[in-house]
């Protein structure tokens, strides 16, 4: 297995020709091992089946990782046309269970699965090419093209090993054996767990800008923590130990279960582990392709959910206080017996060398005062206590500034230490993953009793300063006397729709025009190209408020929160839904609206044409489209080539937006209003930004 299993490459070297071969190898060795797991599914028909209900059938998976390359390369206008838009568009969005995905079955028809892989051969060719030929200078850095290719590298590595994840929650008869796909195959009674004293020290977490390889957002900046001396397990918690808990009958007892716990056992009937089955008395284990005996010593899967209740029992028999680790505690073990980056496959059970766990006594890391600890990094992730928060000086990627922000809901639990089908960047000490606690990985745990149990929750958004903004501008006071723009645009759209059953606000941001949309209409949809975004609207929505910060001056700032209640939407979240969606690319199942309103949109898309050369398919007979927008073209959203507007063609006449709108839109719309509106955004408490858009409001014939 391990001529398929690649470490992750350096950004740095002497020679760029020699990086693009490493490059290659590094591409084509993922692209060709993500293929080779689907080779899992016994025949075709398994890839249009579900391995869990919340989840997209196993063809999206499939596809999911070719789109990602030419969306995140379109989005960085590193290339202008696509390989096939439908494709683009429905193996695009939802992984994560997030309230904007749509696993509705009946809003796609998937494609075969022999075209899919032919459209995963169109993508390998093209970033073949493009490995080529983009420019490079090294290291590569973040604002390099041939970052967004190891973004998709990375990426497709991530799925990999989720993937793997959703082969073992398929049915067995639907799986077959894939003979480069080894097991271990040695397992015995496992050992005895005991606690090892871990000596206070000093922590920082995070990376800096020049490290060596490739990071996500998340993992760059600084945090610091003095961690107090605590004990650790000095094995990871294993199929034996976990079953006492389980034979104790402790998925019966509530009171070893948090709310979220009780409602994960409500709904998924769990009594044991979900890769554990049971026959008459006796228990078996599932590996990606085959039962087998409950190895005994080897690693559970779990869970967060079962990881804490499991805590919560073993604190009630022992009388001690069990826990998960902190990612800080986490860190300090790491430190203790000295791991500093990435640990070599013949040291630990990781980079596909198994595919499968392997008994937690096998791989140890020892200490210089001579404890040892096994499985520190590999075999499993363990997950902990700490959810994802952003290090001081976060900053997202522009190509995917949605990979992490939407997990700053105090809800994604992370995950360590990688496990047995992590490779690329996954196998790096510094990596951060987090998921949602009732999640199943290839994810296990380790317990400590330590001083600190404490994790404090955050505010959403109080490092995303552009959220922050547009939830001020949308749900923030008024300016100058200046009327909610929001609002505004709502009650003219309304003034001018005749039917009102459904509406879509396009680009909806943080989502107001959306709510005061469904004062008038039964049904409507926001929209916006950035889950950032969305996720305010949702959450208002799902938890009856929005938290945000403005700033004042300097790092000074000013907390607010918002109600669904104070802005009296209480009897409209039923109306409403909120998706993330690309206006230039949408799913087809996005129509037969009334109105469809693209508020200050039009001079933020990468191709304008392709969202207004659609949009008449998406609305009803005498449907009526409103475009609002102040022109302010530039060439960070839409190449000049693209721009309707702002610019002299080549006999020096001036083209303005307007009269390209009329042009565009003239044989299906009848242009039927124009006026203009202003809005104010807040920067700081002196500083605002006073703006005025034109809306124009388009009847189609």
């Amino acid at each position: 297995m391990n001529k398929l299993s690649m470490h992750p490459i350096t950004l740095r070297g002497e020679n760029i020709e020699n990086k693009r071969l490493e490059i290659k190898e590094y591409f084509l060795n993922t692209y060709e091992l993500y293929e080779k797991m689907f080779e899992l599914l016994k025949d075709d028909t398994v890839f249009y089946k579900k391995s869990e209900l919340t989840r997209h059938p196993m063809i999206f998976y499939f596809g999911h990782t070719a789109t990602f390359y030419v969306n995140k390369l379109i989005n960085m206008k590193i290339i202008e046309e696509r390989i096939n838009p439908d494709y683009e568009s429905i193996f695009a969005v939802g992984v994560d269970e997030m309230t904007w995905d749509d696993v509705e079955s009946s809003h796609y028809t998937w494609p075969s699965v022999d075209e899919t892989k032919k459209y995963r051969d169109k993508v390998k060719k093209l970033v073949l090419k493009l490995i080529e030929e983009l420019p490079l200078s090294l290291p590569i850095t973040f604002d390099s093209d041939m970052w967004i290719i190891l973004m998709g590298i990375e990426h497709e590595r991530i799925h990999l090993e989720t993937s793997s994840v959703l082969h073992r929650q398929m049915p067995l008869k639907f799986i077959q054996n894939v003979e480069a796909f080894k097991i271990c195959d040695y397992y015995s009674d496992a050992p005895k767990n005991k606690l090892v004293k871990i000596p206070q020290i000093n922590v920082t977490l995070g990376k800096e800008k020049d490290d060596d390889y490739y990071a996500w957002d998340n993992e760059y900046g600084s945090s610091s923590q003095k961690v107090k001396s605590f004990q650790a397990s000095k094995y990871l918690v294993s199929n034996e130990e976990y079953l006492e808990f389980v034979l104790d009958g402790g998925y019966e007892k509530d009171e070893f279960w948090s709310k979220e716990g009780l409602d994960f056992l409500k709904y998924s009937k769990a009594k044991h582990p979900i890769f554990w089955s049971k026959k008459n008395s006796q228990y078996f284990y599932r590996t990606l392709s085959s039962k087998i005996e409950l190895p005994l010593s080897f690693p559970v899967d779990v869970n967060a959910l079962e990881a804490e209740a499991f805590c919560r029992y073993k604190s009630q028999k022992n009388s001690l206080s069990y826990t998960l680790p902190s990612e800080y505690e986490y860190e300090a073990l790491c430190q203790y017996v000295g791991i500093k980056d990435i640990v070599k496959d013949s040291d630990a059970n990781l980079n596909l060398k198994y595919m499968s766990a392997t008994p937690v006594d096998t791989y140890s890391f020892y200490a210089k005062d001579g404890n040892e600890l096994f499985d520190v990094v590999g075999n499993v992730w363990q997950w902990s206590r700490s959810t994802m928060k952003p290090f001081e000086g976060f900053k997202i990627h522009p190509a995917y500034d949605d990979f992490t922000v939407p997990t700053f809901d105090n809800e994604h639990a992370l995950i360590l230490g990688s496990s047995w089908a992590s490779s690329g960047n996954l196998i790096m000490k510094k990596s951060r993953y987090a998921f949602r606690k009732h999640f199943h990985q290839n994810a296990g745990f380790r317990y400590v009793v330590t001083q600190d149990n404490k994790e404090e929750r955050m505010d959403i958004y109080e490092t995303d300063e552009l959220v922050s903004q547009y939830c001020e501008f949308q749900y923030g006071d008024t300016h100058f006397g200046v009327e909610n723009f929001a609002i505004s645009c709502a009650k003219i759209a309304s003034k001018f729709t005749k039917n009102k059953t459904k509406a879509l606000d396009l680009g909806c941001a943080t989502g107001r025009a959306t709510f005061e949309l469904a004062k008038e209409f039964d049904k409507v949809e926001g929209i916006d190209f950035s889950a950032r975004f969305v996720q305010v609207g949702s959450k208002l929505q799902t938890d009856g408020y929005v938290a945000f910060s403005t700033l004042d001056e300097g790092n000074l700032s000013s907390s607010k929160k918002i109600t669904i209640k104070d802005l009296g939407y209480e009897n409209l979240k039923k109306k409403v839904s909120f998706w993330q969606g690309d206006a230039c690319n949408m799913k087809q199942n996005f129509n037969s609206y009334d109105l469809i309103i693209a508020t200050n949109l039009i001079d933020r898309l990468y191709q304008p044409l392709l969202f207004l050369d659609t949009v008449g398919e998406r609305l009803n007979d005498d449907g009526i489209l409103v475009i609002t927008s102040p022109y302010t073209w530039q060439e960070s959203s839409t190449k000049k080539e693209f721009w309707l507007g702002g610019y002299k063609d080549d006999n020096g006449k001036e083209i303005k937006t307007l009269d390209s709108l009329k042009n565009i839109l003239s044989e299906e719309f009848e242009l039927i209003h124009t006026q203009d509106l202003e809005f104010v955004i807040k920067e700081t408490a002196r500083k605002y930004q006073h703006t005025i858009s034109e809306l124009s409001v388009w009847k189609k014939k």
